[in-house]
C-alpha cells in the first residue's frame, strides 16, 4: 500500500492508482525536495493519442526539482480508444484526490502540448466546481481544432505540422465545433461541462492565473498568445513566456525551457507544507504499456 507523497524525484516511481467512476488513473509522483511549493498535477504531450509519464520522467524530474513541487504524473487514458472526456475525466480524478489528501498545500495543474490543453480544460472545469486552484502551467497548449491560425504556416516543415495536429484533434474530440460534453451536463453525475478546449468556454472569468510559455517557432504560437490575450481580458493573470528560436516539444528536449517554467511556478507559490502523509492508502498498481511515439 502506498499513498501520494511516498516517492522521491530521483529514481522513477512505481505507478500507482487512483480509484474512478469509471477507471482507476495510474499515476506517478515526482517529489522535488525538502521545500515544497504545492502539488502539480501534470499531463504528458502526444496529441493525445501516445506518451506517458514514465516517459516523460527525465523532464517531470527535472520540473519537480526546480520548482520544488510536488508532482503528480497522470497516465490518462489515450485516443483514439478512448475519445474526449475520458482523458480530462482521469485528470480530473487525479486534481479531486489531490484535493482531498492536500490540506492547506497549494494544487496547480499543468502540461505539456496536449497534455496542456487537457490541463487549461481542467482547470476550467474547477472554476465552474467553485474549486480554488493556485495556478495553471501550460507548455505550448494547442487550442484550436481547426488549426487556423498563422503560425501553423509561418515556418514549413515546423513540427508539428498543421493536418497531422488537425488530425490528431479529430480522432481526440471529433469534428464538433462545440463538444457535446461541453455543452451541457451530459454524464449524469454532476460533473459540469467538460471542456475538450477552452476555445468551448465563452467567458474565462475567475480561472486561475496562468504561465504560459511556447517556442517563436512553434507553429501553435498564435493559438498560445491568443489564449493569453483573453484571460487577460477576462481578468486573469498571465504570465507569457515566448522564447525565440525554439519550436514545439521544448519541455522534454530543452533543459532552459523547464528552468523557465519551474522557476515561474515557484515565483507564484510561496512555501508551503509538505502534502500531509496521512492521506488514504491507494493500492500499487503497474500500469499497462504506454505509447511513447
Amino acid at each position: 500500500m502506498t499513498t501520494l507523497q511516498n516517492h522521491g524525484a530521483d529514481v522513477l516511481p512505481p505507478s500507482i492508482t487512483i480509484p474512478g467512476r469509471e477507471h482507476d488513473v495510474p499515476v506517478r509522483v515526482f517529489r522535488g525536495g525538502p521545500i515544497r511549493h504545492g502539488l502539480l498535477v501534470w499531463a504528458h504531450g502526444g496529441s493525445w493519442h501516445s506518451g506517458s509519464a514514465a516517459a516523460w520522467a527525465p523532464a517531470l524530474t527535472d520540473l519537480a526539482a526546480i520548482a520544488s513541487a510536488t508532482v503528480l504524473a497522470v497516465d490518462y487514458r489515450l485516443a483514439p480508444e478512448h475519445p474526449h472526456p475520458a482523458a480530462l475525466i482521469d485528470f480530473l480524478t487525479v486534481m479531486d484526490r489531490a484535493r482531498e489528501q492536500a490540506g492547506d498545500v497549494p494544487i496547480s495543474v499543468g502540461g505539456d502540448s496536449a497534455g496542456a490543453t487537457i490541463a487549461a480544460s481542467a482547470a476550467l472545469a474547477w472554476r465552474d466546481r467553485g474549486h480554488p486552484l493556485t495556478a495553471q502551467v501550460l507548455a505550448y497548449p494547442p487550442l484550436d481544432p481547426t488549426c487556423g491560425a498563422a503560425s501553423y504556416r509561418r515556418h514549413p516543415g515546423a513540427f508539428p505540422g498543421r493536418a497531422a495536429l488537425a488530425a490528431a484533434w479529430r480522432g481526440y474530440r471529433g469534428v464538433e465545433a462545440i463538444h457535446p460534453a461541453a455543452a451541457a451536463d451530459t454524464s449524469g453525475a454532476g460533473t459540469g461541462r467538460l471542456y475538450s478546449t477552452p476555445h468551448e468556454s465563452h467567458d474565462l472569468t475567475g480561472v486561475a492565473p496562468a504561465i504560459l510559455a511556447v517556442g517563436a517557432l512553434d507553429p501553435v504560437a498564435d493559438d498560445v498568445r491568443a489564449y493569453a490575450d483573453r484571460l487577460r481580458s477576462a481578468g486573469v493573470a498571465v504570465d507569457l513566456h515566448e522564447v525565440a528560436g525554439i519550436g514545439h516539444g521544448a519541455f522534454l528536449s530543452d533543459p532552459a525551457f523547464r528552468h523557465r517554467l519551474g522557476t515561474a511556478y515557484a515565483a507564484t507559490h510561496p512555501t508551503a507544507p509538505a502534502p500531509h502523509p496521512s492521506g488514504t492508502d491507494i493500492p500499487t498498481h503497474h500500469a499497462p504499456p504506454r505509447r511513447t511515439s
